[in-house]
């Protein structure tokens, strides 16, 4: 009886060059599983700082609305940092020329608006009914990969 067996001497080590290419192709899963691994945490750790920023900013734009309300009730007039009325305002833009770290700009509104206010000749301010605010906050977030800035714009009636 003949057997199909090949002698040792006829083996060529095709195992040896599939196992190497096998052993090839795992390296560079591996190397492109690292990469996005890699990514996804910078991914992450950009939302947290803009997270943070944003939380920041919503913090100094709620402090703001309290400091209003605490002078409105205690007989008080809360003093805008800007009065006018005319020209467009840009919260981006005002966040551009900002270099602290956290800020925020009060507004008067309700004065911009022709027959809105409820202003009354000989009246004290802080009797008006009308008082509108327009609140921005603005935070960064400063981290060692970067930083992140966030601007609220918010409308506040006492």
């Amino acid at each position: 009886m003949k057997h199909s067996y090949s002698s040792p001497s006829r083996q060529r080590g095709a195992a040896m060059y599939i196992a190497l290419i096998m052993l090839v192709l795992l390296a560079l899963i591996g190397v492109v599983g690292l990469q996005v691994a890699g990514m996804q945490e910078r991914m992450s750790s950009d939302y947290r700082t803009s997270n943070i920023a944003f939380q920041r900013a919503e913090g100094v734009a709620r402090l703001t609305e309290q400091q209003i309300a605490t002078t409105f009730n205690e007989g008080g007039a809360f003093a805008a940092d800007v009065l006018a009325c005319a020209g467009a305002y840009n919260p981006a833009i005002w966040a551009d020329t900002i270099s602290a770290a956290q800020d925020d700009r009060t507004r008067r509104l309700d004065a911009c608006f022709p027959g809105g206010s409820s202003k009354k000749v000989g009246q004290k301010q802080n009797e008006q009914t009308a008082n509108v605010y327009q609140i921005t906050a603005l935070s960064r977030d400063m981290d060692i990969g970067g930083s992140s800035d966030a601007v609220i714009d918010t409308v506040y009636i006492p």
